[in-house]
């Protein structure tokens, strides 16, 4: 398999999985096993094209950050305390996740850690899809700031791979009494900064190699895999919201729990 239909089979996964609770990065280390290259070698290339996926949020919701950056022109109260719960919650994971640093490299080279955070995680959404009482609809200007720092702690979970940055903060939120809709755009719009500031930090680390073109992934690859995540990406977001509306989190549960089973089963027996 060549590189270049390695990057676009990598892009379509990212699309697919970004901004559904089943954890993009654990898929996106499970298929560069499955496809038989090293997930440490497409480690730089799975963070940098998340990029391609946070571009379609803002695209999506273009009208909503236009309107958020009149308003703290205008230095409105909603405005301001949008901008204040997305940066609170942001904060926790840029400390937790400059001190954890080298415990979350060594883990993102583990399928096997992938596997079990799928299963655990599946269990996990099931369980706080039965017990949580989301409040009334809101907006994210309107949650308390204890909410957003909650939401920014759960999110820090999410760093032991096949976690799901999506699925622990939509569903830390739900745990919290946000209702579904807030908790999912939330989960959306905190991709984000928390997405660049990953982003950043990898191609600082690994930045001679990208310059000098000596790894195996280069940047056409790269460009490649961004393109295709943000296509894909699009797709998927205009059809999220609406469903975990009509059905809930359990569907995604479940595949968790049985892609986690299979892909374990897999590593194990081969």
């Amino acid at each position: 398999m060549t590189l270049t239909i390695t990057a676009i089979l990598l892009g379509i996964v990212e699309g697919l999985t970004e901004f559904l609770p089943v954890s993009s990065t654990g898929h996106l280390i499970l298929a560069t096993e499955l496809f038989g290259f090293d997930a440490g070698t497409w480690k730089v290339f799975n963070v940098v094209i998340q990029l391609g996926a946070i571009l379609a949020v803002v695209v999506q919701y273009w009208r909503t950050f236009w309107a958020v950056g009149l308003g703290l022109l205008k230095l409105e109260p909603l405005s301001l305390a949008f901008l204040r719960n997305l940066l609170l919650a942001f904060l926790p994971s840029v400390v937790i996740g400059l001190a954890a640093k080298r415990y979350i490299d060594v883990m993102l080279g583990s399928p096997l850690v992938v596997c079990v955070a799928l299963v655990l995680g599946g269990f996990a959404i099931l369980a706080i899809e039965r017990t949580a009482k989301p409040g009334p609809a809101t907006g994210i200007g309107q949650l308390p700031a204890r909410q957003a720092i909650g939401v920014g702690l759960v999110q820090c979970v999410a760093m032991i791979p096949g976690v799901s940055r999506s699925g622990a903060t939509i569903m830390g939120a739900l745990a919290m009494g946000i209702e579904r809709r807030t908790a999912a755009e939330f989960s959306f719009f905190l991709a984000i900064p928390t997405m660049l500031g990953a982003t950043v930090l990898e191609l600082h680390d690994n930045r001679a190699a990208l310059m000098s073109g000596a790894g195996p992934v280069g940047w056409s690859e790269i460009a490649i895999g961004f393109a295709v995540s943000f296509v894909v990406a699009l797709a998927v977001i205009k059809g999220f919201v609406a469903f975990v509306s009509r059905r809930g989190f359990a569907p995604f549960a479940w595949y968790r729990i049985i892609a986690g089973l299979a892909a374990g089963a897999f590593l194990l027996l081969r």
